[in-house]
């Protein structure tokens, strides 16, 4: 079949009919593209994206569905390890001194710096510091003595039934006298701070 670009002249829309058969073959293509393009456009794209965004949500909730049944399938160890957070939470509870205990630190930091071979200068509280689920008691030392001393000293203060951190060691020499040294640090003790009331 030969292509004659006579056949496409003098073509009028009001007569298709009539159009040689060339001319009907390039319109019933040309009408099919652009039939599948605006039948594409209008019905199955948005089909498509509504299909990712579907199959998006289904990896989301498989996911979500693995992770409640671990939790399910380890309920009883979940559970029991709830119970043993509570246990080591009471615990260090314990550990931390009432308000009623605080004056009691005091006398056990004299006693284990008087057993350690320590002069005190100075021993007092300082201003409570508030956080979110507990107090910071700070206390001020000021201790007099050899290296040695202050090594014992430090090492019973971490063996006292309450929970006592020291910070902001300064170690320095005495002038009069050549073996003695002059520690000066802050203790911590701290206190839970229980919910408030509203």
């Amino acid at each position: 079949m030969k292509f004659d670009a006579s056949q496409f002249e003098n073509l009028e829309l009001d007569n298709i009919g009539q159009w040689p058969s060339a001319a009907k073959l390039v319109l019933t293509i040309f009408l099919s593209v652009v039939v599948i393009g605006l039948g594409y456009v209008g019905l199955v794209s948005d089909k498509i994206k509504q299909l990712e965004q579907v199959s998006a949500e289904e990896i989301s909730l498989k996911q979500s569905y693995k992770a409640k049944y671990h939790v399910a399938a380890n309920l009883d160890l979940f559970r029991a390890q709830m119970l043993e957070a509570e246990d080591i939470f009471a615990n260090q509870l314990r550990s931390l001194p009432n308000s009623h205990e605080t004056p009691g630190l005091l006398d056990d930091i004299t006693f284990i710096g008087t057993i350690s071979g320590l002069d005190f200068v100075k021993l007092e509280w300082q201003p409570e510091i508030s956080k979110e689920i507990y107090i910071e008691l700070p206390i001020d030392i000021v201790v007099n003595g050899s290296y040695h001393s202050f090594g014992n000293f430090v090492s019973k203060i971490a063996g006292l039934p309450r929970i006592v951190t020291l910070h902001d060691f300064t170690i320095d020499m005495i002038k009069t006298s050549d073996d003695m040294l002059s520690l000066k640090l802050e203790a911590k003790t701290y206190r839970y701070q229980e919910a408030k009331i509203k």
